[in-house]
């Protein structure tokens, strides 16, 4: 292996053997990784499993955003993008009514999106009867379009007000038209974090028991991960073995998604971000542990585009959807890329300008267009600029 010539480090040594044979790495090796793993490196593992497991295959997705509110019940100290009620009145607060999202859902009707993506705040008024009223809304209009909405921490708050279990209130989700569930709302499990960060809200266990409970009843969902703010190498594998033990009892996760702490305009400005070098290791080391994850996906309106082209070298596989400037959690929060928006051949000319393969997929990894031979207008004209005439 060219690995053996890369560390004389007999750790990393040891670790990569044990990814090169598809073993499972442990929490302590995972932890080493994090602390004393060069980019490179951790790269090179990565890119192993990320091909062993997708080939050369680089997904992505057709659909749109619906935030139905941003205020919310809770304060979490990392949000940019939540005002609290007290801030109704806010000019950067919003509200919208179920014909306000139903009116965003009818602005797609022909066009060639396969998923609507709905997460947002938690006030009252969002309730189970106004959810399931809204997803059978949908499916009559569009029964084509994947509904993947809320998050564990609107299921919670929603089913409690409800007064009804999560095995019920995940059952009357899916009967109104939940086809799956993102994965937001996990940030950071280990209560030494979260009790610092989102106090209020649901705890680990309650997340993972949802999404347990929605696996059980065949049904998919992704996970993430909020990371490079106060926690450590410690709860970042803290996190990762809670989901990977969860996978190993259910199946049901298909994605996992890191999503970067942004520090602005939240009540964690003085925290500062990440660098570019620490989120490529942090996909990489994620991609090495969760080896029962079949997909690795960088957001690419949370890391910009750029970087989410180098992600593909360190594990990454998906790099999430057109978008079409729907999405305003990270913008708020002082993501690169403040009107998020790419069409079909921007994403896949960027896949394929770092050597991938575009493969336009449906919620649930069917593949929907495979971009590989498709030549569109510009790039014949880039092709052209560059040919040389043919000299007889």
């Amino acid at each position: 292996m060219l690995i053996e010539q890369a560390t004389t480090d007999p750790q990393l040594l040891a670790i990569a053997r044990k990814v090169y044979a598809n073993e499972r790495i442990t929490p302590e090796e995972g932890i080493y990784l994090y602390d004393h793993g060069e980019l490179s490196y951790l790269g090179i593992l990565a890119n192993h499993v990320r091909e062993r497991k997708n080939g050369n295959r680089t997904y992505f997705n057709r659909n749109f955003h619906i935030e139905p509110t941003n205020l919310c019940v809770y304060d979490c100290k990392f949000c940019s993008y939540s005002r609290l009620i007290k801030q109704r009145s806010d000019v950067s607060a919003w509200e919208y009514t179920m014909d306000d999202m139903f009116n965003i859902v009818k602005q797609y009707d022909g066009q060639p999106v396969t998923e609507v993506h709905i997460v947002g705040g938690v006030l009252p008024q969002y309730d189970m009867p106004f959810y399931e009223a809204f997803f059978r809304r949908i499916r009559a209009h569009r029964p084509d379009l994947h509904i993947k909405a809320l998050t564990p921490v609107e299921y919670h708050y929603i089913f409690k007000k409800a007064k009804v279990s999560y095995e019920e209130g995940m059952q009357r989700m899916r009967e109104a038209g939940l086809d799956s569930m993102p994965g937001g709302g996990a940030e950071i499990f280990h209560p030494e974090i979260r009790e610092q960060i989102a106090a209020d809200k649901c705890n680990a266990e309650q997340w993972l028991r949802i999404h347990e409970i929605w696996h059980e009843m065949g049904m998919r969902s992704n996970a993430t991960m909020l990371y490079g703010h106060i926690e450590n190498s410690f709860h970042r594998i803290d996190h990762l073995e809670r989901l990977r033990q969860l996978q190993d009892k259910t199946g049901g996760f298909q994605t996992f998604i890191p999503l970067k702490f942004r520090n602005q305009d939240n009540q964690m400005s003085n925290v500062p971000e990440s660098t570019t070098v620490e989120d490529l290791r942090n996909y990489a080391v994620c991609r090495i542990y969760l080896d029962n994850f079949d997909h690795l996906k960088a957001y690419w309106p949370m890391i910009g585009r750029h970087v989410a082209q180098m992600s593909l070298a360190f594990g990454v596989d998906d790099i999430d959807g057109t978008i079409d400037d729907t999405t305003k959690i990270y913008s708020m929060a002082g993501a690169e890329e403040q009107n998020p928006a790419l069409t079909t051949e921007e994403l896949v000319n960027l896949i394929r300008r770092v050597g991938r393969q575009p493969i336009e997929r449906d919620t649930l990894y069917n593949v929907v267009t495979d971009y590989t031979d498709v030549v569109f207008e510009e790039d014949k004209q880039w092709r052209g600029y560059f040919e040389l005439p043919v000299v007889k």
